[in-house]
């Protein structure tokens, strides 16, 4: 089962003590370590309320140094609890809702949704981790009592999850892998790739990626050496992979970075870049970069934020690979000369990402799509600007919708006399010319090599959207 946490009969282990009663989430005075384990169930329930409610990244509520401050006080073994509660909670929302409508005489009120999301870490736990059942009750239960808006449902509470638990072998089954897509990604996902290719994406979402290696040499030696397989475009894929990448070995030599297989493409549909000047726009954190570096491009790395420039010059450092870097906006961006190779990683929804990040289909919608299809064409439009004639200029983002990718491209060629579309052939990704449409374009979904159904530690990708294009 998916999201496993370690089995612990006192329900987790003691928790630090939390004030935050601002909010009447908890009391000021109250000491969650009163409960062993209820201060990672109330860090849980709060995090995704933040996460569904306010649309935070749960990525940044999550870490460990700079995340929610109940989070970061939590000890280690109960911070990787509420992880797995979170991203469950997220990758099954779907199917944990419909399993506690099925346990409710009547509908939960309207204006409850502190309430829903202490059903929800609970139900997580029952169905989908490997926590004591009456652990997850009790401890649901207590939370209740300790939030003002929710005391008076503690009862409704204990009763919902009890039933739950014993029905939980028939509920926890999910009847269409597609419930747990929010319904504003799922009608895009269907009027983009259709009902049965949305199910197969929707059912690749419910396994966590496996962790993909892009290595500077020798892939097959690295499957070896770290116990993986080298995919047919030269990825080191380990399948599931829960520790410190850091420990793993070719970490501190600089002999490879974490980089999902798909990710790894546009980069190589440039093939040999030695003796040509290269620009990577919206650089960081450096993984195209450093590609780019090693394919022998005399590369300049531009981005617009001077905190994630320094974690790509870390980056570079760790890898022994050198580049110019430029902290700036593309639209201020004036070079001595033009580029003879381009790659624009465009910012975008991330919908391509949500087997690694199950909180996007709930911080993003259409709206967001929309404005981000916005600044991708302009982006897009400045990074031609700096473009020499012959050159070539791939653009790419990891969003599944079309609104992002294709739609961007083909306006920017009804637009462009000067731009072409330089269509990738299949001899120049053998083995995955699986992931090239009709026009000659880079497509990659999760349901993708196996994805979920075939291989679910090793199969699937992210993802992404990539097309080449050429100034004449």
């Amino acid at each position: 089962m998916p999201g496993k946490a370690p089995r612990r009969d006192d329900g987790v282990g003691n928790g630090p003590r939390i004030s935050d009663g601002a909010d009447g989430f908890v009391p000021d005075g109250y000491a969650a370590n009163d409960r062993p384990g209820l201060g990672a169930r109330l860090v849980a329930t709060k995090l995704l309320s933040a996460i569904v409610d306010a649309r935070t990244s749960a990525d940044g509520l999550l870490d460990a140094a700079g995340g929610h401050p109940g989070f970061r006080a939590l000890e280690g073994r109960d911070q990787g609890l509420v992880k797995a509660i979170i991203l469950s909670a997220l990758r099954f929302r779907g199917t944990i809702s419909r399993a506690l409508d099925a346990c409710l005489d009547r509908p939960l009120p309207p204006n409850a949704a502190a309430l829903k999301h202490i059903l929800h870490v609970g139900a997580t736990q029952i169905l989908f981790l490997d926590v004591p059942d009456s652990a997850a009750v009790d401890l649901a239960v207590a939370a209740a009592n300790v939030d003002s808006r929710s005391r008076r449902f503690a009862g409704m509470i204990n009763a919902v999850l009890r039933r739950l638990s014993r029905e939980k072998d028939a509920l926890r089954e999910v009847a269409t892998a597609t419930e747990n897509m929010p319904d504003w990604l799922a009608a895009r996902m269907v009027a983009a790739y259709g009902p049965e290719r949305t199910e197969a994406i929707a059912r690749a979402h419910l396994t966590p990626a496996p962790l993909d290696l892009t290595v500077k040499r020798d892939p097959a030696g690295w499957a070896g050496k770290l116990g993986g397989v080298a995919l047919p475009n030269g990825t080191v894929r380990l399948g599931s992979f829960d520790g410190p990448v850091t420990a793993l070995e070719g970490f501190a030599e600089g002999e490879w970075w974490v980089q999902d297989a798909a990710a790894a493409l546009p980069a190589q549909l440039f093939g040999d870049l030695t003796g040509k000047r290269v620009a990577d726009l919206c650089a960081a954190p450096g993984g195209k970069t450093a590609q780019l570096i090693a394919a022998g491009g005399a590369v300049t790395a531009l981005d617009i934020n001077a905190n994630r420039m320094k974690r790509l010059k870390a980056n570079l450092a760790r890898l022994s690979l050198e580049a110019e870097t430029v902290v700036g906006d593309i639209a201020a961006f004036e070079p001595a000369e033009p580029f003879d190779a381009i790659l624009l990683d465009a910012p975008c929804s991330s919908t391509g990402t949500i087997r690694r990040h199950p909180d996007v289909p709930y911080t993003k919608d259409a709206e967001e799509i929309a404005k981000l299809a916005g600044v991708q064409a302009r982006l897009l439009g400045e990074a031609v600007r700096l473009l020499a004639p012959g050159g070539r200029l791939v653009f790419s983002n990891c969003s599944l919708d079309p609104a992002e990718g294709e739609a961007i491209v083909a306006a920017l060629l009804t637009d462009r006399s000067d731009i072409v579309r330089d269509p990738v052939q299949p001899g120049e990704l053998p083995g995955m010319e699986f992931a090239l449409t009709p026009e000659g374009d880079l497509r990659t979904t999760p349901d993708m090599m196996g994805g979920a159904a075939d291989a679910p530690a090793t199969g699937g990708l992210d993802g992404f959207y990539a097309a080449r294009l050429k100034r004449i």
